[in-house]
Parts: structure tokens; C-alpha cells; sequence
């Protein structure tokens, strides 16, 4: 059987908007096995993002809009990293030596980039070109992540953070109707920095003068697919309006704070 880099959940290409979850799936060509690891360590938040995959089927579905997920689990190569970036392929991950990672050869390295990483980079180009040809708009790109409830020992507070570099059209809405409700924490930036050179949004969104955002939800909230159903009706009618907003349609290049788009 085949392993796909990429898997494609269809939708209207005619609205000008797509989902993607770069880390949606942790599954491994089988002659790569574990990577040396226990089979509960892909369990953790180390191998893929939890509760993702159903909270972009869920989104796509409500939105009626096409996604690109990841086929592969970042343990094996992080398609949310440059391929520059020294945390490319991980040789440690919050406790777990991933022994089949280590040593890597160059030429181990470079057949990732080509079997998985490129593909799935391909299969996120080809989409926002298909989706920029229907619907006649620069694509407004909504990628989704998950974080932990904690961080070593410190609590993360946050129910979803979004994150963002220079680009504030789709994340300055989102941020205030999200805001609206008193029983949410809303991280502007949280837990992480949305400003990462060379990253998934970087290349295919900063770098074309797209509108997107970075939605990080935490992953107790979306573990099951209860909460994931909550969760994306919460979120599909405030991206549907967002996507409205002729705005958000323009190409409109505001740079990086990483330093110039390249």
C-alpha cells in the first residue's frame, strides 16, 4: 500500500478560502517502524497534533471548504519548519530520544525533504493556485494546530491562541469576536510566536501576500470528537464571516518580523 504525503478533504473551491493541518496525522511508512520509539510515545503531542485531524474534517465540513492534512507524523520530518531550520527533523522532543533519528545522514535527510516534506509543500501550493484560479481572489489560508495543557511544569491558561506575523486582516477580527465571549482566554501570539521564518505560513501565505491565520486550540478541549464538533462550530461561522471581507482577498504583502520576505 501506498503512503501519501498529503491527504486532500474536498470542498468549494469557489469560496476563496482552504484549510491545512500540518500535523494532523502521525502515521509512519512502515520501513521506518517506530523510529526507535515506544509505540504509546505516538500518543503524545511529540507525534502529531491532537484532536486536529477531526477539528479540520469538522471545519471543512461546516465551511463546505477544501483542506491539505499532513500524511505524515513530524516525528519523521516537520512540515512547519523551513528546511533550513535546525528543528527540522527532531532528535529530542520533550523527554523521547527518537533514536531513528539519530545519527542522520545527509542523504537520509534529503530523502525525507523529497518523499514527504516537498510533496506536502506541492499539495498546499497546488491547492491555493487551484483555489486563486476558481473563485478569481488571492485565498484566504486557515491552518490548524493543537497545543498541550501544560508545558513542563507551567499551565498554559489559554483555550485557543492565534498566531501571526505582520499580516493582521484575518487575525484582528478573529481575535475580537472571539473575545466577545467572556468564558474564553484568547492568546494573541500564545503559547507560541507566530513569527517563525520559512514556516508553512511563511512560504505559502506571507511570502504571496495571502491573508491567513494560525489557530492553536488546546488539546484537552478538542481530544475527542465532542469537543472537535464544539470547536468547529464555534469557529466556521467567524471564518465564514471573516472570508466575506473583500480584504481579505487582496494580495497585500506587510513583510515579516523574521526580516524580508524572500
Amino acid at each position: 500500500m501506498s503512503f501519501s504525503p498529503a491527504h486532500l478533504i474536498g470542498g468549494d473551491f469557489s469560496l476563496g478560502l482552504f484549510l491545512t493541518a500540518d500535523h494532523g496525522r502521525r502515521d509512519l511508512p512502515a520501513e521506518y517502524g517506530t523510529l526507535g520509539l515506544a509505540k504509546s510515545e505516538f500518543d503524545r503531542h511529540i507525534a502529531y497534533d491532537i484532536g486536529v485531524e477531526e477539528l479540520t474534517r469538522q471545519l471543512a465540513r461546516r465551511l463546505g471548504a477544501p483542506a491539505v492534512m499532513g500524511g505524515f507524523s513530524r516525528l519523521l520530518i516537520d512540515p512547519n519548519r523551513g528546511e533550513d531550520d535546525p528543528t527540522l527533523i527532531m532528535q529530542l522532543s520533550d523527554g523521547a530520544v527518537i533514536a531513528g533519528n539519530y545519527p542522520i545522514s545527509a542523504g537520509e535527510r534529503e530523502r525525507r525533504l523529497a518523499r514527504f516534506y516537498r510533496p506536502y509543500h506541492d499539495a498546499v501550493a497546488r491547492m491555493s493556485a487551484g483555489v486563486k484560479a476558481t473563485s478569481g481572489k488571492a485565498p484566504f489560508i486557515v491552518s490548524i494546530h493543537s497545543f498541550t495543557p501544560h508545558w513542563k511544569k507551567t499551565a498554559r491558561p489559554w483555550h485557543i491562541g492565534l498566531l501571526w506575523d505582520s499580516d493582521p486582516r484575518a487575525v484582528a477580527p478573529l481575535l475580537s469576536m472571539l473575545r466577545e465571549n467572556p468564558d474564553l482566554i484568547v492568546g494573541d501570539n500564545e503559547p507560541y510566536d507566530g513569527a517563525l521564518r520559512n514556516d508553512a505560513m511563511y512560504r505559502h501565505a506571507t511570502a504571496n501576500g495571502y491573508a491567513h491565520v494560525l489557530i492553536e486550540v488546546r488539546q484537552d478541549l478538542i481530544a475527542d470528537e465532542k469537543g472537535a464538533a464544539e470547536w468547529a462550530e464555534q469557529l466556521a461561522p467567524l471564518l465564514a464571516r471573516i472570508n466575506a471581507h473583500s480584504e481579505i482577498h487582496e494580495i497585500r504583502h506587510f513583510g515579516s518580523r523574521t526580516g524580508p520576505v524572500i
